[in-house]
């Protein structure tokens, strides 16, 4: 992860231009701050998605014990504190954030929230229901899509409810596409964002996850069903919020019906393998692009 500290970091833009590189770090099947977005937003999108996916590492990356990442996570929420007293923060990538916050006029709770989840992520390892999925996708994904409207000028009850709805639907996909991934995260500790009594209800257990993730059991019918189910749930949220991404005009709109059809094709792909994505997690490939592309020109 890149060091916010750096001392080869001088300017905001070059603090820009790290934080765009620190956003598009990990492989996404979503655009982050894409070419066609209008110039003037990428970079305080660029700062936001740094943020976020540099807090997201400090629950997730590496080798550090609990104690380390929320100690990180703490840091960060410190220097929140300090912009919102008007107190310099102490480094050069909040200093660049503070002043495209200001600029902006966004609100702070979308940033502690997305720190509360990234906090709850290094101790909460299990998800009774779907209630308590929804709720930690009010903190994880939402904020972002909420700051996102604040900056396009957009931002009343209509379109939050909407971009909400894109934004838990998307959390999700990813929670279905990672399965194997979170499994083996946290310290050891395997995280499951599958809702436990529906797993119950489909007689899926945790040693069976831990079969398919090792390769010793091929997914069966229960598996294949209850993933279908999650599919069919999470396609209906996205559809649900699918009217953003005509309601958002010009370049805005674009992107934002390349991210929905990036979901769908996402959920095309899992349905496609019959819900078997420890053996093909689903990848957006160049073809897919053009096809997400061509969606979001043709606002279908």
């Amino acid at each position: 992860m890149t060091d916010m500290h750096s001392p080869n970091i001088h300017t905001n833009k070059g603090i820009v231009n790290n934080s765009l590189e620190v956003a598009n770090s990990h492989y996404e099947n979503f655009p982050v701050a894409s070419v066609f977005l209008p110039q003037y937003l990428r970079e305080p999108i660029s700062l936001i998605y740094s943020f976020a996916r540099q807090a997201d590492d400090f629950a997730d990356e590496g080798d550090l014990n609990i104690e380390q990442r929320l100690g990180l996570l703490n840091g960060f929420r410190n220097e929140l504190e300090l912009l919102q007293a008007y107190i310099k923060p102490k480094s050069s990538f909040f200093n660049a954030l503070g002043t495209m916050i200001k600029a902006k006029k966004l609100p702070f709770e979308p940033f502690y929230d997305l720190l509360n989840a990234f906090s709850q992520d290094v101790t909460k390892t299990r998800y009774a229901d779907y209630d308590e999925v929804l709720d930690y996708c009010t903190r994880s994904a939402n904020p972002i899509g909420r700051l996102l409207l604040h900056l396009y000028g957009q931002s009343n009850p209509n379109n939050i409810k909407l971009s909400d709805n894109i934004c838990t639907a998307l959390q999700i996909i990813n929670f279905i596409q990672d399965i194997a991934i979170d499994f083996k995260k946290n310290d050891g500790k395997q995280r499951i964002y599958l809702c436990q009594d529906e797993m119950a209800a489909f007689n899926i257990t945790e040693a069976q996850i831990q079969d398919f993730v090792d390769g010793t059991q091929e997914i069966d019918e229960n598996w294949q069903q209850f993933v279908l189910f999650n599919l069919h749930r999470v396609n209906a949220l996205l559809y649900s919020g699918k009217p953003l991404g005509r309601i958002l005009t010009g370049r805005i709109g674009f992107e934002m019906r390349m991210i929905i059809a990036g979901g769908e094709c996402i959920i095309a792909k899992i349905n496609k393998v019959n819900g078997d994505i420890f053996n093909f997690r689903p990848t957006l490939n160049y073809g897919d692009w053009l096809i997400v592309f061509f969606k979001a020109l043709m606002k279908v």
